[in-house]
């Protein structure tokens, strides 16, 4: 049987609110990017589509689950930090994309705040 951990009142620390907000400006980035790719029609390739739509909703949870201060947020950063760089190696798959660039950068910072908070209590 696993201890819960106290219900915590103090305010997230500054590097917990950065991560969330990278979080849930990746996840826009990711959404937005979708949204483009359907409307190109033939240059959506499904495996850019699957690495967006994880990044997507891990980034969503991972911010919803840093904000409840669930015991499982580190080890949910990690799992993040993982889909945001494959997403941004997809998004790199198709070059001279300035939508895909833009989202890259937006995952690849994104990846880089969650491993810090992986690393931290929240």
């Amino acid at each position: 049987m696993t201890q819960q951990q106290p219900i915590t009142t103090e305010p997230m620390s500054q590097e917990a609110q950065d991560c969330v907000q990278a979080c849930m400006a990746c996840h826009g980035m990711c959404e937005e990017t979708m949204s483009s790719c359907l409307q190109a029609g033939g240059e959506a390739r499904m495996p850019i589509m699957r690495a967006l739509m994880d990044c997507s909703e891990m980034t969503r949870m991972c911010a919803d689950m840093m904000m409840r201060r669930s015991p499982l947020a580190n080890e949910m950063c990690m799992m993040c930090a993982q889909a945001c760089d494959m997403c941004a190696e997809a998004c790199m798959s198709m070059p001279g994309d300035e939508r895909m660039a833009r989202c890259a950068e937006s995952c690849r910072r994104c990846s880089e705040m969650c491993r810090a908070m992986a690393g931290a209590t929240m």
